[in-house]
């Protein structure tokens, strides 16, 4: 009997067990769940000859930026698949190791292409989408669109309660400004699935774009327990759930989340999490006037002066640049900066000139250059959706702008700024912000 995957694609393997395993691992991974790896091992060892665990496995070695772990297991898989795989498993394995060996732009259009022929192949629909998928760090302004329609053209292939399509469909809209709708779906497949790390998360993002941080704080803190430590995403939900304190003018209550949950030291998320939650947590306890603890601005250095030494990552290069300047490596950043622009005059930096520009603005500011900072910055404060991430965590540049600007003496154009948010979204700390502009 032909062997399905979870959303009824043909496998190549004749073993119930090894089909089943599959199964299970990757709606574990698509949750981002513990225990998805031991799951895929245990599928592969009863086929070693199933390219497609072999596939997810190298997926999973990729999320923890174990490169040469996914590069080898991905070589493993296409050997297989050339030999013994259907059209559909030689593109879902071609398309994986393109992403796995640094070919994103090939990966998404691949992708996209795949997803025309066969819309419920999840695992490579879950490459394109996300915070840090494929369109995220494409380097496309409209990639929070091309999301909702990719969601769109394709919804009449699900149920109504599939988990996992409901959750990323609802995180799509959210993103994409259509909070309430996006809320509603999200909480759809929070209740199909709670053991969804994804989902968790994406039902906070949407309550934090709507404004309701409090709610938030609530399902993370009735949720986060269920969650293993050893889940990638622990930190970086328990992250919104301190911006949400700090939102509250409770930067007591948001440390005591960054020491229990978020700092290196404690965390076992993705290290472009770590890097980004703390330089930004971090950035904003600081910015908001607030003391960072001795040590923390230098562990958050230590550990992010493992990873992404190399300029080219977006995200990445803007999260350490903000490292490096709060603990005063001027040279760090100025190295950075000039590598990126080398990269942009190269067309070899897909976000483009925004990344250099926030490098040199995030060293302005922690140099009090308020002024120097905004006129760095306030020309391209509409490409910084080209950097990546979510939302919220590109919030903090445009943070960084308003208190810049209120800082160098420009309060029209700092409260111009404020009022579009605060027609987003309501938020106390941007409504206090305007009250200071007004007296």
């Amino acid at each position: 009997m032909t062997q399905l995957d979870s959303r009824g694609l043909p496998l190549s393997t004749s073993s119930d067990l090894a089909a089943e395993r599959y199964r299970e691992g990757v709606n574990l991974l698509l949750s981002t769940w513990p225990g998805a790896a031991e799951v895929l091992e245990e599928a592969i060892a009863a086929d070693p000859d199933f390219a497609l665990a072999h596939a997810a496995r190298a997926r999973l070695h990729a999320i923890r930026t174990e490169v040469a772990k996914a590069k080898e297991r991905i070589a493993t898989a296409e050997k297989i698949v050339a030999r013994r795989g259907t059209e559909r498993e030689r593109s879902h394995v071609a398309i994986v190791s393109l992403a796995i060996n640094g070919q994103s732009a090939k990966a998404l259009e691949r992708a996209l292409a795949h997803a025309d022929t066969w819309p419920r192949d999840v695992l490579i629909l879950s490459l394109v989408l996300g915070a840090f998928g494929l369109f995220a760090f494409s380097g496309m302004a409209d990639h929070d669109q091309a999301r909702v329609d990719l969601c769109e053209r394709h919804a009449r292939h699900f149920a109504d309660d599939d988990w996992w399509f409901v959750t990323y469909r609802g995180w799509s809209h959210a993103e994409n400004g259509n909070v309430a709708h996006g809320r509603a779906l999200t909480q759809r497949g929070y209740d199909l699935r709670i053991n969804n790390a994804n989902a968790a998360h994406a039902l906070s993002h949407a309550m934090y774009e709507g404004g309701a941080g409090e709610d938030a704080e609530r399902l993370i803190a009735d949720w986060l327990p269920r969650y293993d430590r050893t889940g990638i995403l622990h930190g970086h939900i328990a992250w919104h759930s301190a911006l949400g304190a700090l939102a509250r003018e409770d930067p007591a209550r948001a440390l005591a989340i960054y020491v229990d949950y978020i700092q290196p030291s404690v965390t076992a998320g993705m290290p472009v999490n770590v890097v980004s939650d703390t330089a930004s947590f971090l950035w904003r306890l600081q910015a908001y006037g607030h003391a960072v603890p001795v040590g923390l601005w230098d562990a958050a250095a230590a550990y992010s002066g493992e990873y992404f030494q190399k300029a080219g990552f977006a995200f990445a290069d803007v999260h350490r640049a903000i490292i490096d300047a709060a603990v005063g490596d001027k040279a760090a950043v100025e190295q950075r900066t000039e590598a990126l622009k080398g990269l942009v005059d190269a067309g070899a930096l897909a976000a483009g000139s925004v990344v250099p520009a926030i490098c040199r603005a995030a060293l302005s500011f922690a140099e009090e250059d308020y002024a120097g900072c905004a006129r760095v910055l306030e020309p391209v404060a509409a490409e910084v959706v080209r950097i990546g991430g979510s939302g919220a965590q590109r919030e903090m540049i445009e943070d960084m702008l308003v208190l810049a600007l209120m800082r160098s003496g420009e309060p029209v154009k700092a409260r111009e700024l404020l009022d579009r948010r605060l027609h987003r979204r309501p938020s106390p700390r941007d409504t206090r912000w305007q009250g200071v502009l007004a007296t």
